[in-house]
């Protein structure tokens, strides 16, 4: 039996592992569980005050897309994902997954209501702003397919939708989309504006990084397992995906970012798109197709730390709760 399935009965016994690197996300997730209000967030406010409106528009204009995305990602979850996969190491993933991405949700709202941002505007962009409501339009095309009616798994149809959904979530709004906004939220503290802000993107760039990890995984996972989903034509779909993505990206960080900020403009960002674009490309097995090279290359250092220092307190803050947790390989 392969990882997907949608039998309540099956899936009910955790060991022996089948999918150890499922095991393994899990394990190192929880050891990475932390909570908002433990970042000092108000001593950024004196940086937030004297920013230019550029920049506080580009900081409204992110939590307007971050918020409500991370609630629809959980959506993708609960209706598209786990009730699919058979693994119960898998479920466990994907229920401390879910708790992540509400604990973000989490995280904005604690900007929203530390930061002096009209929250009526910022919660209404995401439907007026239409650059941002074509992303969420894209998105929810996919997630409807799998609420408004229940897959047949054992179809190559069925398997294949399974397939859209997860590159749609954890490919491109996960892997690309996400990954752009927080290159440009981190980008303050390069300038050493609101640092603990940065602190906290950076507890969350951690566990967007493992479920992109697990995501990329359960995709190859199933078309290994499944010969009939192997298809030239279905292939070329998917990347064709990707590339629509990176052109409504491009659209939406015109409008985040109309005149540029100091050290960054929409040219700059759109071309880290490029190049997280060809990442998610070659990880799912295909050639890259802009090759760029990577204009933020202090990018790698923040998505790659695994132990984070808050600067105020110079204390670690990684957060790992229980040391040995295994480890990723």
């Amino acid at each position: 039996m392969g990882i997907l399935g949608s039998g309540v009965q099956d899936g009910l016994l955790l060991k022996p592992i089948t999918y150890p690197w499922a095991y393994d996300l899990y394990n190192q997730a929880v050891a990475n569980t932390w909570f908002p209000n433990e970042i000092q967030l108000g001593e950024d406010l004196a940086d937030f005050k004297k920013m230019t409106d550029e920049e506080k528009h580009a900081i409204t204009h992110l939590m307007s897309y971050f918020n409500p995305n991370e609630l629809l990602v959980n959506k993708a979850l609960a209706f598209g994902v786990y009730p699919y996969i058979n693994a119960p190491e898998g479920h466990l993933y994907l229920a401390k997954q879910m708790w992540e991405e509400a604990n973000h949700c989490m995280s904005f709202e604690y900007v929203l209501e530390t930061f002096p941002i009209d929250r009526e505007a910022a919660y209404e962009s995401h439907v007026t702003v239409p650059s941002m409501a074509a992303k969420e339009a894209f998105e929810v095309k996919f997630i409807k397919r799998m609420t408004e009616e229940t897959l047949d798994i054992t179809t190559t149809e069925g398997k294949k939708d399974f397939i859209r959904n997860l590159v749609a979530y954890n490919i491109i709004l996960e892997g690309i989309w996400f990954y752009s906004g927080f290159m440009v939220a981190l980008s303050f503290r390069q300038r050493n504006l609101l640092r603990n802000f940065g602190s906290l993107m950076d507890w969350i760039i951690r566990d967007e990084s493992l479920h992109l990890q697990f995501g990329i995984n359960l995709i190859l996972t199933v078309l290994e397992e499944n010969e009939d989903l192997q298809d030239p034509e279905f292939a070329e779909e998917i990347r064709q995906m990707i590339l629509d993505a990176v052109e409504m990206e491009e659209a939406y960080n015109r409008d985040l970012l109309p005149k540029g900020i100091l050290g960054l403009n929409a040219d700059y960002v759109n071309t880290y798109v490029k190049y997280l674009a060809d990442r998610r490309l070659e990880e799912l097995g295909f050639d890259a197709h802009y090759n760029v090279s990577n204009p933020a290359k202090w990018m790698a250092t923040a998505n790659d730390t695994l132990q984070l220092v808050n600067f105020f307190e110079a204390t670690n803050t990684s957060y790992e709760v229980n040391a040995q947790a295994t480890k990723l390989q």
